[in-house]
């Protein structure tokens, strides 16, 4: 399997990681975009870290130019409650794509992925918060596509020691290729706090996940392109009961119509 690692001059974050993950990785004789190029081989990965002028969300059609099997996206996350966080999650746009990707697009999951870097983040004894925040934003690609991130500010962007704990987790979850059952999830907020359960103490991954605010876009459509774009075969439609507010009713029709299988996130 071929895992592309994409970092991004525009990023302060991203520069960060690049530095930590660069130790483990040899120069090989070709560039990107006027940058070098650097390669690790495992048992089972061949990983390329690669780095763009352009900031990782407007990357589109990346996997366009770079033959991979996997793209990771190391960057920054910013947030306005200024919370210290490690993040992870799958870009992709539930409405309009207001930074980048395509309106009504998302790209493809591979939650078994997630779910492993979600998992070796949280082993780390540090006061970041470990968080996987809902779908959302760009690029838009034809193949799988996770972001993980340094939040929130120019502080934590450039902390080594966060750097480092994200390189580590990239040259982690890629050694060997993991394998979880999956779900999706919908309703709640954004840093699905009542999903962290499901990815810490079950044998369930969570791929995409649709918030309260962003539920008025969840239509069959889309409802149905969250299953076909997820890696996994998908298991159930998990559901934050009290966080699908006004929708809860419409949502459950459109469900029961597509004949999916859906429980409550109390459930797991």
């Amino acid at each position: 399997m071929h895992i592309a690692i994409i970092c991004s001059t525009k990023d302060q974050a991203s520069m960060n990681i690049k530095e930590q993950l660069l130790p483990y990785f040899k120069k090989i004789n070709k560039t990107f975009e006027n940058h070098k190029i650097y390669e690790k081989q495992n048992n089972e990965n061949t990983l390329t870290l690669y780095t763009t002028e352009i900031e990782p969300v407007y990357c589109e059609n990346i996997d366009k130019k770079i033959q991979a099997n996997l793209f990771i996206f190391a960057t920054k996350h910013v947030s306005k409650s200024g919370i210290h966080s490690l993040s992870v999650h799958f870009p992709g746009n539930w409405g309009k794509a207001e930074l980048g990707g395509k309106d009504k697009k998302l790209c493809i999951a591979n939650a078994s992925f997630l779910k492993k870097a979600f998992l070796e983040l949280n082993k780390l004894n540090t006061d970041y918060e470990i968080i996987q925040e809902a779908t959302h934003h760009g690029p838009y690609l034809k193949k799988p596509a996770i972001f993980i991130e340094i939040g929130s500010d120019k502080k934590q962007w450039k902390d080594k020691t966060a750097g480092k704990y994200i390189a580590d987790t990239i040259l982690k979850i890629t050694e060997k290729n993991p394998k979880y059952k999956t779900v999706i999830a919908f309703g709640g907020l954004h840093h699905s706090p009542n999903f962290k359960k499901i990815l810490l103490d079950t044998e369930f991954a969570v791929a995409h996940v649709c918030p309260k605010y962003n539920l008025e876009n969840l239509n069959k459509d889309m409802i149905e392109q969250s299953i076909e774009r997820t890696n996994e075969k998908v298991e159930y439609i998990i559901l934050d009961w009290k966080g699908l507010g006004q929708e809860k009713n419409r949502i459950i029709k459109i469900l029961n119509e597509l004949n999916v299988t859906y429980k409550k996130s109390k459930e797991f």
